[in-house]
């Protein structure tokens, strides 16, 4: 079966195949309960991640090519550790983030791009250019939570998780103005994506927090070249604590 037939005529049965364990409240940053720290998915589960450039990096578009198709984002660090870990769940990544998108340019591709999709986990990380376009936060709430909305009305057992934007003071954002202005609106955003993990029942991550936090032990530039795009080193922060914190939800075990 090839891949894009699966797309079409698989979904329903790798979602039953995905389910595992009920949905429960948020674990608060807990330590996994599974013996090996890693996530309780099973066999088939179908993982898509959503987003801008951070998550898009150069993912190949042409499906046959599988030594690009992941790009070379935390996405494809998750999908090369599970991999070795969880051979046995043959997990099924998909990367569909768009360099540039706004949550809006989300909503706009939501319904081809992640609903028809069919995934039994969804991962979101937007909002570093509605900061730089100082998107009003009324509509960045209202596009985002429209998008988790139709996909959980299209998917009720469909596992979220949220992460917060995040800007460090590194290239042109060493400017200290222009990093406080743009900072003001990711600020505003993750209070919102906070809300939304929040209301419903989501893996919310606080990415913007990590890396505040890593750039007090190292300088920023260590992490993000420009101020907003990770380093390999930035994106394997951000698997690291997505790993933390899915497995941490839905165990292993």
């Amino acid at each position: 079966m090839n891949r894009r037939h699966f797309l079409s005529t698989g979904a329903v049965a790798a979602g039953v195949a995905c389910l595992g364990q009920a949905e429960g409240t948020p674990s608060k940053g807990a330590p996994s309960k599974g013996a090996k720290g890693l996530p309780g998915f099973k066999k088939g589960c179908r993982l898509l991640f959503q987003g801008d450039s951070i998550t898009d990096m150069k993912w190949g578009r042409d499906e046959k090519d599988r030594n690009h198709y992941l790009g070379h984002s935390y996405v494809f660090l998750l999908a090369a550790r599970l991999g070795v870990e969880m051979p046995e769940a043959q997990l099924d990544f998909y990367n569909r983030g768009r360099s540039g998108h706004t949550v809006a340019n989300l909503r706009k591709r939501w319904q081809a791009e992640a609903v028809e999709m069919k995934p039994d986990l969804l991962s979101i990380l937007v909002g570093t250019n509605d900061a730089r376009m100082q998107v009003k936060p009324d509509d960045f709430e209202r596009d985002y939570r429209f998008i988790v909305n139709q996909s959980r009305d299209a998917n009720p057992n469909l596992r979220l998780v949220l992460m917060n934007p995040f800007m460090l003071r590194s290239g042109k954002y060493t400017d200290k103005d222009l990093y406080l202005e743009q900072r003001f609106f990711a600020d505003r955003y993750s209070r919102i994506v906070e809300a939304i993990a929040t209301d419903f029942n989501a893996v919310h991550i606080k990415l913007d927090h990590v890396f505040d936090e890593a750039a007090k032990k190292v300088s920023p530039e260590h992490w993000i070249w420009d101020g907003i795009h990770p380093l390999p080193q930035g994106h394997e922060l951000i698997a690291r604590e997505w790993l933390r914190a899915v497995s941490a939800r839905w165990p292993d075990g």
